[in-house]
């Protein structure tokens, strides 16, 4: 039988081979997982699979579809419990019993209430051994955001800036290109996208007239939010112009239908979401708007104050800070974080989980607001 001579060693590395796979699919997959599959078979990969894209095969369809050969008594390494249900696809616990695997090994369990366990249950109630937790954690991190959006059905939300040393988002004349190196800009492309939706306030358009694109991902490109209580966005700004072209939405407060400037974003493609009063966007409506469009994810790029309002909220799951070894100073220059703050450090947000990455001298820092 293949699989009880494997070591702890084996399985990590056939495990480790499917979230290689899995992370081909980051940018496609919203709102459904990364998934990888890998088959093996006396001590070799006989085939591979991922999910490519949202409404595709899942990782182990695509791999045992893909294999010409007989693969009874074979092993299978998947990332994320293998579903049991019908939807746009057919359930991956059908083809995995009709292809006589006779083992499985699963990373993550899915907390899907259409799986939970059920997937598991249905293959060892076919006869077919199943050994949960391989690579768990690195398993659970891959698809944070899925888990999240199931739980909760919002959106999971990630705070990103660029800083100098001293702290500083732009110099004191509002100067503020380039922060960071080639390198960390290009991470912050990966970011987007990994993300379903990247949202900025109304100063951030007004100040640089961003495009807010996937520079590196044909097809990627995430939904772009624009928080905007009064609609002051200029109709020939980029995100206006190329509203056709990449889905984009403009939240704003109170307004009326028959208001002139919403009819004109609308007729140039934007959708215009009303969720708020006395000219402040409501961010736990817009959060709520947008779960239910689907969008599983929000990457936040700025500004001051709408991180500020986020953080106030605790609406914030994941902070990404990009810190150039540069020293700016002067008592007017922009500091990431808008709004009144806080009175005492004690009441500071902390962040756990901590990671810290290099980018040619540019440090990235990552933390989980007020998580254990």
């Amino acid at each position: 039988m293949e699989g009880s001579e494997l070591t702890i060693e084996q399985k990590q590395y056939y495990m480790g081979r499917a979230l290689e796979l899995a992370k081909k699919g980051m940018g496609y997959t919203n709102p459904n997982p990364m998934v990888g599959c890998v088959i093996v078979k006396n001590g070799k990969i006989v085939a591979e699979g991922y999910h490519e894209k949202c409404g595709g095969f899942h990782a182990e369809r695509n791999a045992l579809l893909s294999c010409k050969e007989d693969v009874t008594g074979a092993s299978a390494f998947v990332t994320l419990e293998p579903c049991c249900h019908y939807g746009k696809t057919p359930p991956c616990t059908e083809i995995i019993i009709e292809r006589g695997i006779k083992k499985v090994y699963v990373g993550s369990m899915d907390s899907n209430p259409l799986v939970g366990g059920k997937g598991v249950k249905i293959l060892q109630e076919a006869g077919i051994e199943v050994e949960c937790g391989i690579l768990k954690e690195e398993c659970d991190k891959l698809n944070e955001i899925f888990f999240h959006y199931i739980e909760h059905k919002t959106p999971f939300v990630a705070m990103k800036y660029a800083q100098t040393l001293d702290g500083k988002i732009a110099c004191s004349s509002g100067d503020s290109k380039w922060i960071t190196n080639e390198v960390s800009r290009n991470h912050v492309q990966e970011l987007r996208k990994q993300y379903a939706g990247i949202m900025v306030g109304i100063g951030t358009v007004l100040a640089d007239n961003p495009m807010l694109n996937c520079r590196i991902a044909k097809g990627a490109d995430p939904v772009r939010i624009i928080c905007d209580s009064t609609l002051r966005i200029p109709m020939d700004s980029n995100i206006v112009k190329t509203a056709k072209e990449i889905p984009t939405i403009v939240a704003c407060s109170e307004i009326q239908e028959e208001d002139k400037k919403k009819q004109k974003l609308e007729e140039a493609g934007v959708t215009v979401l009303s969720c708020g009063r006395d000219n402040q966007v409501d961010l736990r409506k817009l959060m709520k708007l947008l779960g239910e469009r689907n969008i599983d994810s929000v990457l936040v790029e700025g500004g001051s104050e709408i991180h500020g309002n986020l953080l106030k909220e605790h609406l914030i799951d994941k902070v990404y800070v990009y810190i150039a070894p540069k020293l700016v100073g002067g008592r007017n220059s922009k500091s990431p974080i808008g709004g009144d703050g806080i009175m005492k450090m004690a009441d500071a947000t902390f962040l756990s989980h901590v990671a810290v990455q290099q980018f040619n001298g540019d440090i990235l820092v990552t933390g989980y607001p007020g998580k254990e």
